[in-house]
């Protein structure tokens, strides 16, 4: 059993936005324990971006970074005005870790190397004298005498005038925040894949769309951008940015749910017809399976006419007006049927947790209980794919760290 141990400030989690606060503490002079529940830290970091980390995205502007958080929006601008993608950049080049930016604006360690990121945070924690206990979970809070805070775990009690919970995606049961009088948006998955059982579907598993257009009838919810097929449904950015902002109403809809798809985002349904209908005498000849749009992989042009039912080997001149109409239509509205959905392997995020209105935003620090902060996943904030979601976990956790270490040379 541990012996009861007095900090600065004690951190539940050793997640990347309870390292981030540790450290921003530590450095600035306080005290500071981490207390994980299980025996490995960072482990989200660890297979995030399929091994290589992706830290966070090329968004400067604080006002358009907020759009891509679907839980938080315009109440994080003056967060990430404070500490952003900018800032995030430098604090890790300071510590020797270099950054590059991909095409899509996603950034990586210039090693596309995971470790590379965690061996930084560790290191960083070690030199600033961060205690780390690992196999120490939270169980209760409580205040004690003289404005310090009791947190009683599995393996001991520690004490603080400070405590930041960065605990990932919230649990309703037992939430150490309820008992100080918090609420908590109840937590449902975001970032997921979609099963659809259409055979079709699942023969294209592998191939990528380099741009489709998803919607989702009776909730206005639209996306567009490149669209992988699996052996289970379909995912790809432009799914999980869909199931990002559409997480309580798919959630609400048990992940059942009509699904369209256009195919031809960059073309209108009509125009496309207007140009089946001319192939009939420009390109007469030619069989339609070996004459598909430029933009459309083959295996997947091949899927779309048995859908609009033409036989692969029919020739252009031979191409009805009901043909092209009915093709024109598997191009632009494919209807799915979504039946269950995937957790991403990449990113696990939750929608929910403490409302935001409950916390001050300038410090992370509990409106309802003083001493008592929260730093990424905690919060109901959650992003969407891209390294939004770890920006977040950075700007709470170092903004966080900074009101701690400030709090404790009160």
């Amino acid at each position: 059993m541990t012996p009861s141990l007095r900090f600065d400030g004690v951190i539940a989690g050793g997640g990347a936005a309870g390292f981030f606060a540790a450290i921003t503490a530590a450095e600035a002079g306080a005290q500071v324990a981490i207390l994980e529940k299980s025996s490995h830290v960072l482990s989200k970091v660890r297979i995030s971006g399929g091994g290589r980390c992706n830290v966070t995205h090329d968004c400067p502007q604080a006002r358009d970074l907020v759009t891509r958080y679907p839980r938080g929006g315009r109440a994080l601008t003056g967060l990430f005005s404070r500490f952003g993608p900018a800032e995030t950049i430098e604090w890790f080049a300071r510590r020797g870790v270099r950054l590059h930016t991909e095409s899509d604006g996603r950034l990586f360690p210039s090693t596309n190397r995971s470790e590379t990121v965690i061996e930084c945070l560790q290191s960083a924690a070690r030199s600033a004298g961060v205690r780390l206990f690992t196999d120490h979970r939270v169980d209760r809070l409580h205040r004690a005498e003289g404005n310090t805070w009791s947190i009683e775990t599995n393996r001991g009690v520690f004490s603080a005038p400070s405590v930041l919970l960065a605990t990932g995606g919230c649990r309703m049961e037992g939430h150490p925040a309820t008992s100080c009088g918090h609420r908590l948006n109840p937590p449902v998955p975001s970032l997921f894949t979609f099963h659809i059982e259409a055979p079709w579907v699942r023969g294209l598993s592998g191939l990528t769309v380099a741009d489709a257009a998803l919607a989702v009838a009776g909730v206005s919810l639209r996306e567009r951008g490149p669209l992988l097929f699996t052996h289970q449904g379909v995912s790809g950015p432009v799914v999980l940015r869909l199931s990002a902002w559409g997480a309580r109403s798919l959630h609400g809809q048990n992940y059942h749910f009509p699904l369209e798809v256009n195919w031809l985002p960059e073309s209108h349904p009509q125009a496309s017809l207007e140009q089946f209908l001319a192939k009939r005498h420009s390109a007469g000849g030619k069989s339609i399976r070996n004459d598909r749009p430029a933009v459309l992989p083959q295996r997947l042009w091949e899927c779309l006419l048995e859908l609009a039912g033409i036989p692969p080997d029919t020739r252009w001149a031979r191409l009805a007006r009901s043909d092209a109409q009915r093709l024109a239509q598997a191009c632009h509205r494919t209807a799915l049927q979504v039946q269950g959905k995937s957790m991403n392997k990449e990113e696990f995020v939750t929608c929910g947790g403490i409302p935001l209105d409950e916390v001050d935003l300038k410090t992370m620090e509990s409106r309802i209980a003083p001493g008592l902060f929260f730093a990424g996943e905690a919060l109901d904030i959650d992003g969407i794919t891209g390294g939004f979601n770890f920006q977040a976990a950075w700007a709470t956790g170092w903004h966080a760290g900074t009101a701690i270490a400030q709090r404790s040379l009160k």
